[in-house]
């Protein structure tokens, strides 16, 4: 078996008021594995960051807000062509801001837009194979199949 390069990556749910959405963002045409679909915010793990900076870091750079990490949702991995992703997912609030996409942040990936949403909007995502969406719809007794 081939060793193949870890990517790490986080994703994050945010959920409105009532807790009765959460917010999705749409990924951008170029995106490399889902253009244009609708999923939950996610960063890549930088040297030196842990998992919770970059909640805190895509939170300004994505959706130009401010994040509190409140739990750890979930984590795992995901064999791709080319490196296996490995990623955990939190629950996190806004504590300043509100999520606009896309930001003015040059070599950060933007997103197309964003909005608040139900588990419904990702379900078809999740069965075209991402991960974020799967660990999350998962931990609320959610399926995608």
């Amino acid at each position: 078996m081939e060793n193949k390069l870890v990517k790490k990556a986080v994703a994050f749910v945010i959920y409105n008021e009532d807790r009765s959405k959460f917010l999705v963002v749409q990924r951008p045409d170029d995106d490399e594995d889902l253009p244009n679909m609708w999923g939950l915010p996610a960063g890549s793990q930088k040297g030196g960051e842990t998992w919770e900076d970059v909640v805190l870091r895509s939170g300004r750079e994505k959706l130009g807000v401010e994040l509190e990490v409140v739990e750890l949702i979930g984590e795992d991995k995901l064999d791709r062509k080319e490196y296996i992703l490995h990623m955990r997912e939190y629950e996190a609030k806004i504590i300043k801001g509100v999520p606009e996409a896309p930001q003015n942040v040059e070599g950060v990936t933007q997103y197309k837009d964003c909005r608040w949403g139900t588990h419904e909007d990702i379900i078809e995502i999740a069965k075209r194979g991402s991960l974020c969406t799967r660990i999350y719809l998962s931990s609320v007794g959610k399926t995608w199949e």
